[in-house]
């Protein structure tokens, strides 16, 4: 059956699964061959010389860093569910990250970009090591920063930390005409698909929803085949590849992404009502609540909240207290694993990110980021709940 004909859900099963009858399998084949033999010299060289230039050759990779199967199989299967032509993975979400910008860089030398973004990818961004310009847009500000050499706009949505929406269609728009990367690791192809807004590239950090259990790094772009091309020849130049049995273990973890993201996404809703109705929490950050989607992009944007969760609470004191008096949840960075992790912003992920961006961005001492794992949610509100209790008391904070 075509692809366009198929639920989400079967697709996420069968994608880049297709000839695996043909080969008379039935699990995901995994090669690890960082060479291959060469049958032909002539034949060898120009396929080095097409990959090298961000082609593909499937029949004659040469060598792992310019093809391999595995990682390929991923990509065809990632794009499949973004509706993308092609994807192109990488050995991290960053190294994804500055393949876009080392991209772009060839069509301009200014980026325009709207906060809150990942720290790491903030930092990137900021630091002026690729020779980029930045300018720092609100939402509602893109058109205006706009310049004859600006090569990319740069969004996140839901934005990390504060889970914060933003209408893409309407990024997009303002863009006029520029591409739009849009960082969709927190929704996932399950619940947001950019690129059917307009976008031109979607990246994901596939370390963590798609990744899904705490052990592989991974990064992939879902994009048209003129900009996979672009990232591939990055790819090659730079060296940040996908290992194969990464992309093995992300293929495999397809098939229950929907499952996952939507049962984490029950569980975040019931604890986000949770700590909204708490008298030691001073506000809550998230979309399902009442209020927490101001723009209406759940329903239309967005098949649903999602499973991230920020939440303030009086000081860093307080914040420092909860982290270390969880017992079941893990304090930890990262996110979109089927535990519980529960970490501090402004202290760790977006550290390297200055004082007065962090506050214009409302990260301040007293946010925390809860990525709500599969777990029962009453479990882990008795855990998150016995630790706001225990800060309250240690910090003489009283309800």
């Amino acid at each position: 059956m075509p692809h366009q004909d198929l639920s989400f859900e079967t697709m996420a099963v069968h994608a880049g699964r297709e000839d695996l009858a043909t080969l008379g399998v039935h699990a995901l084949p995994l090669d690890l061959s960082s060479t291959y033999p060469l049958n032909d010299l002539a034949r060898g060289g120009e396929s080095l010389e097409l990959m090298a230039m961000g082609g593909q050759d499937k029949q004659n990779p040469v060598y792992s860093r310019l093809y391999n199967p595995t990682v390929g199989r991923f990509e065809e299967a990632l794009a499949q569910l973004e509706g993308a032509a092609e994807s192109v993975a990488f050995a991290s979400g960053m190294a994804a990250m500055t393949a876009c910008l080392l991209a772009a860089k060839q069509r301009g030398g200014h980026v325009v970009a709207v906060r809150p973004l990942y720290g790491g990818s903030d930092h990137l961004i900021a630091s002026g090591l690729l020779g980029l310009e930045v300018t720092w847009a609100e939402p509602d500000g893109i058109r205006e920063a706009l310049r004859s050499d600006t090569a990319l706009v740069i969004a996140e949505t839901p934005a990390n930390p504060t889970v914060t929406l933003l209408d893409i269609e309407s990024v997009v728009a303002q863009a006029c005409g520029v591409p739009v990367l849009v960082d969709s690791t927190f929704a996932t192809p399950v619940l947001q698909n950019p690129l059917k807004l307009g976008a031109t590239l979607v990246l994901h950090s596939a370390t963590k929803f798609i990744g899904g259990h705490g052990d592989v790094l991974a990064g992939v772009v879902a994009t048209n085949a003129e900009w996979a091309t672009e990232l591939r020849k990055v790819r090659v130049i730079t060296g940040s590849v996908l290992h194969p049995l990464a992309a093995y273990l992300l293929h495999r973890g397809l098939p229950t992404l929907s499952l996952r993201v939507r049962a984490a996404q029950e569980g975040a809703k019931v604890i986000a009502q949770k700590l909204k109705d708490h008298p030691g929490i001073k506000a809550v950050h998230y979309p399902g609540l009442e209020g927490g989607d101001p723009s209406g992009l759940i329903g239309t944007q967005m098949r649903g909240p999602g499973s991230l969760i920020a939440f303030e609470v009086e000081n860093f004191e307080f914040a420092s207290v909860v982290m270390g008096s969880v017992k079941l949840m893990t304090p930890a960075v990262s996110l979109g694993s089927v535990d519980t992790l529960i970490q501090h912003p402004a202290a760790l992920t977006h550290r390297v990110v200055n004082a007065e961006a962090k506050a214009h961005s409302g990260i301040g001492p007293g946010l925390l980021r809860l990525s709500v794992g599969i777990e029962n949610p009453d479990d882990l509100w008795a855990d998150l709940e016995q630790a706001i209790v225990k800060a309250m008391a240690k910090t003489g904070i009283h309800a």
